[in-house]
């Protein structure tokens, strides 16, 4: 119902109530002169006209009122119906702005068109301009007309899913995708045996209850910004199925390799705290007597002794390459601790689920982030659970122009990639009983 509606037909409402207002009133004054067996007096008979030529006047306007409510009624019902007939009829339209791909078939097909725009002056291709920036008074990437288009956002995805391969260390982290630039996380960093945080007592009859209170911290991570820029030469923009298999690769990796590098070693200054670099680390010393470039069974069961409760279902190992063939010689008796290709039954799904096999019972990352064979950080143990990481809603932006490389006659294309991280922890646990630290990173000390 309208606003206009509703206030007509309360006008209304009001009118008929003060018309039979008026005629009782006139009804009051016949009752009383019938009662007394008379006449109306002067007086008497001056208030019943005056009483009845109001309802009247009322009368009058309130057929002027309902007939408005009448109109008003068709009206809206007229409405109604084309809303209905609009709804049910068939309306073409174009959804390439809708498109993902924004009408492209694939990725070299647009970078070919960017190329035909931008070297040779052509008239751009209208679905480069979906999205694309107004002109501005300096040259920027983010605008067509200024010599930048902005890659479809199916693209940028398909470059965000190459950048989380088999190596990628960031879908192990405990990520949270947000809108804004920052976030804050409370932690808690007590333990149920510690001196302080909620704790439990036995309570004697009638005895006064222990009162305890949580002891929260807050941590406070905010985006940081991760760019990988691939200039592309004229010849290989020639080719879009060249175009295709090679640039969304070579921009995965690079983020994928930076991504690796900063949760591991990240200092913190403009860039994520790693958890290898950071106070939370627990470093296991070599054997007393062990031969120098080799590595021992104990090593690698210390290193697991020294996780919290809860993290060796989620714990990975992270190893140099060079570090496998010792792997290859360690036995418990007459039994191999590494078994190549995950071939233990429930162990981790064969080749494809971890493709290089399985050490006491959990799976190796190999990677070029950890040191050479001896080195201290070789051998890595880490529960990424423990490790909290933010990344920008929509993952990656990807924009390209021609204008940086003008002069080496190249084409640039541009990713950026947005995250933060940090662990959860800011220093190892102390254990109920022992004097051995826990925590969820680990490395094996140089040998």
């Amino acid at each position: 119902m309208s606003k206009k509606l509703r206030e007509l037909q309360a006008r209304k409402s009001a009118l008929v109530s003060d018309k039979a207002e008026s005629l009782k009133q006139a009804s009051v004054l016949l009752d009383a002169a019938a009662a007394e067996n008379r006449d109306l007096s002067t007086d008497e008979q001056a208030a019943f006209d005056k009483c009845r030529l109001e309802a009247s006047g009322r009368a009058n306007e309130i057929e002027r009122i309902q007939a408005q409510i009448d109109v008003e009624q068709e009206l809206i019902a007229a409405q109604a119906q084309i809303g209905v007939q609009e709804a049910i009829g068939i309306i073409i339209t174009e959804n390439v702005e809708s498109d993902p791909k924004r009408g492209f078939k694939s990725v070299g097909e647009f970078m070919q068109a960017v190329y035909r725009a931008e070297k040779f002056g052509q008239t751009p291709d209208p679905r480069l301009l979906i999205g694309a920036a107004a002109p501005s008074t300096y040259s920027n990437e983010g605008a067509g007309q200024d010599g930048g288009f902005f890659v479809p956002p199916e693209f940028s995805k398909d470059i965000f899913t190459l950048s989380l391969g088999e190596d990628s260390l960031l879908p192990l982290t405990d990520e949270v995708e947000i809108n804004g630039n920052s976030m804050a996380f409370p932690k808690d960093e007590t333990t149920p045996w510690g001196t302080n945080g909620i704790r439990a007592f036995w309570q004697g009859e009638a005895a006064t209850a222990v009162s305890t209170k949580l002891a929260l911290g807050l941590a406070t991570l905010r985006l940081k910004k991760l760019m990988a820029l691939v200039p592309t030469t004229d010849e290989l923009l020639e080719d879009a199925n060249a175009l295709a298999s090679y640039l969304p690769g070579k921009i995965a990796d690079s983020i994928r390799w930076k991504t690796n590098e900063a949760i591991l070693f990240g200092a913190g200054a403009g860039v994520p705290i790693g958890c290898i670099s950071s106070p939370a680390i627990v470093t296991v010393a070599k054997e007393s007597g062990q031969a120098t470039a080799t590595l021992l069974p104990a090593n690698l069961a210390k290193m697991v002794s020294r996780l919290p409760a809860g993290s060796y279902n989620k714990a990975v190992w992270i190893i140099n390459n060079d570090v496998l063939p010792a792997l290859f010689t360690l036995t418990l008796g007459n039994y191999p601790i590494y078994l190549p290709c995950g071939c233990m039954t429930g162990s981790g799904g064969g080749i494809q689920g971890n493709p290089y096999g399985i050490l006491l019972g959990r799976p190796i990352v190999v990677s070029q982030h950890a040191a050479s064979f001896s080195s201290q950080g070789d051998v890595i143990l880490a529960d990424l659970s423990y490790y909290q990481t933010i990344t920008k809603a929509g993952g990656m932006q990807t924009a390209t122009s021609m204008h940086l490389y003008f002069d080496a006659d190249l084409t640039a294309f541009r990713t950026t990639f947005r995250m933060d991280g940090q662990p959860k922890i800011v220093a190892p646990i102390n254990p109920a009983k022992g004097s051995s630290t826990l925590s969820p990173f680990i490395q094996l000390g140089s040998r």
